[in-house]
């Protein structure tokens, strides 16, 4: 019996249509990457990384030490101008970064951690262990984080950003539980899921290598919008003074330009870099967070370039957010009957 090259090619590994599903899958894997709002605000987000780690390294001038250069415009010397007592602003720019960067980071990290064990578990046991954390996360829910930060750091003398980072993560995790819990109380009952509790496999794994793996999207967002919450969270406590003022970050530099009414005297670089700053990170983030959303809805991420071949051969342009109507087609016109012949003669 002979066979045809086109049938060997299905049955040898890595030949033929068996190598198309593992490019396939190549590319969607690197799908997140190659869009183009998420590929953007990586690329910032990982200056700010960068800056946040070599900033002090860099800087070219203590952001404390004085000098007689008062008020200066922005020059060659002072890239980002002066402060009312000569100090650079630009100094104080990098070195503010770590600050920022690290308050975000432990925020995020720690308030989807909590969100993942607890709301995942919820979602998953179900019953009284259900009840009893969903009362949890119901009562973190309405803690508000920036109150309970400003008693905090009234009551310790020096708070730390890793003080606020810590009262921040464990006040914002719980929007985040509730939503993975609903989408876990959706998954728990998929056929995989049930297959795999059925071959008898641990609940640790079920959750770890079948459930997890389809929340990823939802956890990756939750971090970010933990971060951003974060990251203004911090900013606003150094700008209204209640945070500590011995460490530099872009909320301490706005408090002081505010303080020394820099815009009355015309020092617009005092605050300007400032708030450009934080406008680019925020804008970073929710580059990714668009990004995340349209990897993850294949409507967002086509964008309205899938077309449609309707039944009668018209094509139609899916739009996000609109149902695309057809026209009704015109009412078919009545074909006359033609003549009878045997009729014409019988009346001739």
């Amino acid at each position: 019996m002979t066979l045809s090259p086109s049938s060997i090619e299905q049955v040898i590994p890595g030949q033929g249509a068996m190598a198309q599903p593992s490019a396939r899958a190549r590319r969607r894997r690197f799908r997140f990457v190659a869009n183009a709002k998420a590929a953007t605000g990586l690329a910032v987000l990982g200056v700010y990384v960068l800056l946040a780690v070599i900033g002090p390294w860099i800087a070219p001038y203590d952001p404390d030490a004085r000098s007689a250069d008062v008020l200066q415009a922005p020059s060659a010397r002072h890239w980002f101008g002066t402060t009312h007592l000569g100090q650079d602003i630009f100094s104080q720019i990098l070195v503010g970064a770590r600050s920022v960067m690290v308050v975000g980071l432990i925020a995020g990290v720690l308030a989807t951690i909590l969100s993942i064990l607890i709301g995942v578990t919820a979602g998953y046991l179900g019953g009284a262990a259900d009840e009893g954390l969903s009362a949890v996360s119901n009562v973190f829910l309405v803690i508000p984080a920036l109150p309970l930060i400003i008693i905090v750091t009234s009551l310790v003398e020096q708070a730390s950003d890793t003080l606020v980072a810590l009262i921040i993560g464990l006040t914002s995790w719980a929007w985040g539980a509730r939503v993975l819990r609903a989408q876990t109380l959706s998954l728990r009952r998929r056929d995989y899921v049930e297959a795999a509790r059925a071959t008898g496999e641990r609940t640790w794994r079920i959750i770890g290598f079948e459930i997890l793996p389809n929340l990823t999207a939802i956890i990756a967002s939750g971090f970010v919008g933990t971060v951003i919450f974060a990251v203004m969270s911090e900013i606003t406590l150094a700008f209204i003074g209640v945070s500590s003022m011995t460490s530099w970050n872009w909320g301490t530099i706005l408090f002081w330009a505010q303080g020394q009414q820099a815009l009355a005297q015309g020092a617009w670089w005092w605050f300007v870099p400032a708030g450009l700053a934080i406008a680019l990170l925020g804008t970073a983030l929710a580059l990714i967070n668009f990004g995340i959303d349209e990897f993850v809805s294949p409507r967002l991420r086509t964008g309205g370039r899938t077309r449609i071949r309707t039944a009668d051969g018209r094509t139609v342009a899916m739009r996000v957010g609109f149902t695309p109507v057809l026209a009704p087609n015109p009412a078919p016109v009545p074909m006359q009957r033609p003549a009878d012949p045997i009729g014409e003669d019988a009346t001739s």
